[in-house]
């Protein structure tokens, strides 16, 4: 048998040596040159790294959504401006065909209460002819319908449709053959004119 003593001796340089290898508390693992608080942090920083990456990312959606619907409201306003318009210029243009069609009534009543006998003015049926002709002038006016003014006035084409020349100032309207409408600043109907030729050499 071996001596108890040398046993005791082997035991103890084995204890001493696991000792050594054994970790201090507090420590990483052995040859790590880490401990655990440095291996906290990095997995922290880690963490808030992609935290800052995804707020980052959500704000730049989050613009992306917002511009998306400023120029869809955009769109919107200029699409329900558009409809407004063109429901406005619908509304002109009926109203504009309307009263061209009712336009030559009113030419016959103009010219019917115009041309009238003096001796007929006070009967009953004539003053019903110029009651209705003054109602429908009210009605033409109600609608935003003038005259157009051409008598006097230095020719325009865009007002003015030249049937016939005499001597008179040059481009000067003599006449008025039919009259001329505008609905607001818009002619319907410009005026049948005679226009000077310039024969006249005191005219201006």
């Amino acid at each position: 048998m071996g001596n108890p003593e040398d046993e005791r001796i082997v035991d103890k340089r084995a204890a001493s040596r696991m000792n050594e290898d054994s970790p201090e508390p507090g420590t990483g693992s052995v040859g790590s040159g880490r401990n655990a608080e440095e291996d906290n942090i990095d997995s922290t920083t880690f963490q808030d790294g992609d935290a800052t990456a995804d707020v980052a990312t959500l704000r730049e959606q989050a613009d992306t959504y917002f511009k998306n619907w400023q120029r869809s409201a955009a769109d919107f306003i200029n699409f329900k401006r558009r409809v407004e318009q063109e429901r406005g210029e619908h509304a002109r243009l009926a109203s504009a065909a309307l009263i061209i069609n009712l336009l030559p009534v009113f030419d016959d009543l103009d010219r019917a209460v115009g041309t009238v006998d003096a001796h007929l003015a006070g009967l009953n049926w004539v003053q019903g002819i110029v009651a209705i002709h003054k109602k429908f002038a009210a009605l033409l006016e109600a609608m935003a319908v003038t005259e157009v003014p051409a008598e006097g006035q230095q020719f325009d084409p865009m007002r003015h449709e030249a049937v016939g020349k005499q001597p008179g100032p040059a481009e000067r309207v003599l006449y008025v053959v039919q009259k001329g409408y505008q609905l607001g600043e818009k002619v319907i109907r410009p005026a049948m004119v005679i226009v000077g030729d310039g024969g006249d050499a005191g005219g201006s």
